[in-house]
């Protein structure tokens, strides 16, 4: 009842409407076949009085995806279903509309495999083979393993030329359908009938007329001996038959190969998949037409005996019109930008991959500062280095650097621990890890140092050392100073302990209200209510609200915890206890009299508050401390992970040849504050970008910060989870 009633609406809208033919276009005899058996259904199937308006649907024959759009935007066709890759291209570059994506059994995204049949071949190791894809800018056949081999530097782009130009010196041969016009070596292994004339013109183009067109044509040209890898999505390789299955193998991001059945776990990388677009004016006729075929002759259509728009058998082809896997279609309502239908994650690597032309953002990296100290610290780097151009980006806090680098609005930030996990989660990866050693010894003949082991800091609790009657189990009812909202030290790590042995916590597992049960008030920046009561604000060049998470406030990180528990310029005290690392505090205790923020103050005014209720000295850290945190890393987005590793090193060894140079990259003080775009406790960069955020926390500490956020509201965790894979 409820598909006839929607049908019936249906009915009255369109009956308000101009009566217009619908012109779908079609890319192969085959989908003409099926678009003109499509038409002759919906004469039978659809009521009188929507015969004018529909029922007179027609099939334009095009010779590719490509034409299609060139006669969408004519008005000489109205629809065609395209790969996501397409669909960015269509809307970004033809100023066409997505109307509609694909939902597949698993959702609305399809995974990235390399399929091989030969057993010594690995995802390292392909450069001088011949690959087959499955279509030029494809999400599966062409995106996502670019962009994967790119990432892990198996692939090199100089960026003075087309990608496609650096792909076609990689492999020996290969066939990208579609790659003719921009890059006709890439076509060298195509089968399509070659003509002069466009429209009998098959050779490498978008069109079922060409042999190795598509998923299904790619695994063909596999087959067939053609080719040595075939870059396909998995809901191709699921349609491959059981008996023959054993034949093929996938290749993994690590190196090794694994049967078929293993594509969730090896494979190249996740995008959206197909989709619909038309044009602007005609969107609201398309969304009503796209409705009423599912309602007929889809998945559970009223006249799925009569057609079914996901089955292709009887045409001779696969996957014509839509996918044939296809559960249904998503009619996309009329507010949705393109990054939305797509994500920002694969728009963001469309973008790196150069799918919008050449721009002035290709040659330059894009840092991430969070105050008016970083920006000046970034500013006095980017004057000190030879190498490719820094641009300072000034944000609010280390949450939104993130989110601007998911949304390719800067490129890299150095991020503390707890913030790398979110990030990870947010889709980006590790380039280089700071190293805490005492020194950095590099390999012989190397500039770069490799190392597994990752020296750590650990995270105090500090005390002035009059406060007599201050330790861990007696804070209840006190004022407290924490880094920043997320930091290990001043938020991860001090809930864990006992803090208050009066304060019965009811939700031990949120930081967030442990603090606001056991302290009278604080400064925690970042957050809310009474843990910003003690901060201050900033003033000045770097005036800002009190609690905003950033070195604006005076009392945030590392410095401003310890500001916060000495008390402001006038001898005022806010704090009874500080949480904070302790790698800088003695630098940081020092530097209260040179910055003239307070007099007087030594180490030996303050003491540590250790978990067995005792009090010791500064130097006993190793002993008494809150635990150990991992070391901060450098994160981007998975296709820029090469540019910026190549920037760092060369920062490095500039600055390393000049050792006498005013800028120090890892000296915060000049400007203020400590921590300043990195730890000051770093030596150099450890090269991370082949290992992934979880490995370089640690199990222990990932598995912490995972229990956290799993009872702990997180904004930017909440704008990470919006996944258009579940599109629904």
């Amino acid at each position: 009842m409820k598909g006839l009633f929607q049908i019936f609406l249906f009915v009255i809208t369109v009956c308000c409407i101009r009566a217009k033919k619908m012109r779908w276009c079609a890319v192969s005899d085959a989908e003409q076949r099926k678009c003109a058996e499509l038409a002759k259904a919906l004469v039978v199937s659809l009521p009188p009085a929507t015969v004018a308006a529909f029922a007179r649907l027609s099939c334009v024959r095009a010779s590719s995806t490509a034409d299609c759009i060139d006669k969408i935007k004519a008005n000489r066709a109205d629809i065609v279903t395209l790969d996501a890759g397409e669909v960015y291209s269509a809307v970004k570059q033809f100023d066409l509309v997505a109307v509609a994506k694909e939902l597949y059994s698993d959702g609305g995204c399809v995974l990235s495999v390399a399929v091989v049949t030969n057993s010594s071949l690995d995802v390292r190791s392909l450069r001088g083979h011949r690959s087959c894809h499955s279509g030029f800018r494809w999400t599966a056949g062409w995106s996502l393993p670019l962009g994967f081999m790119l990432s892990r530097n198996y692939l090199s782009w100089s960026k003075e030329r087309p990608l496609s130009r650096d792909v076609g010196d990689f492999f020996a041969s290969s066939c990208v359908p579609g790659a003719a016009a921009m890059a006709p070596a890439l076509c060298s292994l195509c089968r399509g009938q070659k003509s002069f004339i466009r429209q009998k013109n098959n050779y490498c183009e978008t069109s079922h007329s060409e042999t190795f067109y598509s998923n299904q044509g790619a695994l063909r040209c596999l087959r067939s001996g053609t080719g040595d890898v075939a870059f396909v999505d998995h809901l191709a390789i699921e349609a491959i038959e059981a008996s023959e299955r054993d034949q093929f193998r996938l290749l993994c991001p690590d190196g090794t190969q694994a049967p078929l059945s293993h594509f969730r776990s090896c494979n190249l990388g996740r995008g959206p998949g197909g989709g619909m677009v038309t044009r602007h004016n005609f969107r609201k006729v398309v969304r009503k037409f796209l409705t009423t075929v599912q309602l007929l002759f889809g998945r559970q259509g009223r006249e799925r005996q009569r057609f079914q728009i996901f089955n292709s058998s009887t045409f001779g082809e696969s996957d014509l019109l839509f996918r044939d896997v296809s559960d249904k279609l998503v009619v996309l309502p009329d507010d949705m930008d393109v990054s939305q239908v797509l994500g920002l994650d694969y728009v963001a690597l469309l973008k790196g991959l150069g799918h919008e032309g050449s721009s002035l953002e290709d040659s330059v990296v894009r840092w991430c500062c969070i105050s008016h100290a970083e920006q000046r610290k970034c500013e006095r780097w980017a004057l000190s280095i030879k190498s490719d151009p820094l641009v300072c980006v000034r944000v609010a806090s280390m949450r939104d650097c993130i989110e601007k680098i998911k949304r390719d609005e800067v490129d890299a930030v150095s991020l503390d621990a707890t913030h790398s996990f979110i990030a990870g989660k947010c889709g980006l990866i590790p380039v280089v890890t700071e190293y805490y050693g005492r020194t950095c010894v590099l390999p012989e003949g190397s500039t770069h140092l490799e190392t597994d082991v990752f020296p750590s800091v650990v995270g105090v609790a500090v005390a002035r050392r009059s406060s007599r009657s201050v330790f861990l189990g007696n804070l209840g009812g006190r004022r407290s100073c924490h880094g920043h909202m997320y930091s290990p030290a001043g938020w991860l790590l001090p809930y864990r302990h006992t803090l208050s042995l009066e304060h019965n916590v009811s939700s031990p597992c949120d930081p967030n209200q442990v603090y606001d049960e056991v302290f009278w008030k604080g400064c925690l920046p970042g957050s809310q209510g009474n843990l910003c009561k003690v901060c201050m604000g900033g003033t000045g060049e770097a005036a800002t609200k009190r609690c905003t998470d950033n070195h604006n406030e005076r009392y945030y990180g590392n410095m401003g915890a310890l500001r916060c528990l000495v008390g402001d310029p006038s001898g005022k005290s806010y704090g009874d206890v500080a949480f904070l690392e302790q790698h800088n505090l003695h630098t940081n205790i020092l530097s209260l009299n040179s910055s003239g923020w307070a007099e007087g103050w030594t180490p030996s005014n303050f003491e540590l508050l250790c978990a067995d209720g005792r009090r010791a000295a500064l130097s006993e850290w190793e002993t008494c401390n809150l635990g150990a945190i991992p070391p901060n890393v450098v994160m981007t987005r998975p296709v820029l992970a090469a540019r910026v590793y190549d920037f760092l090193m060369k920062s490095q060894e500039t600055l390393a040849a000049n050792p006498n140079a005013e800028f120090k990259l890892f000296e915060s003080h000049p400007y203020g504050e400590s921590d300043l775009l990195f730890k000051d406790a770093a030596r150099c960069f450890v090269h991370t970008s082949h290992m992934d955020y979880r490995s370089i926390l640690g199990e222990e500490f990932h598995a912490h910060v995972e229990a956290v956020f799993n009872c702990t509201y997180s904004d930017i965790l909440e704008f990470c989870n919006k996944d258009v894979c579940s599109i629904l």
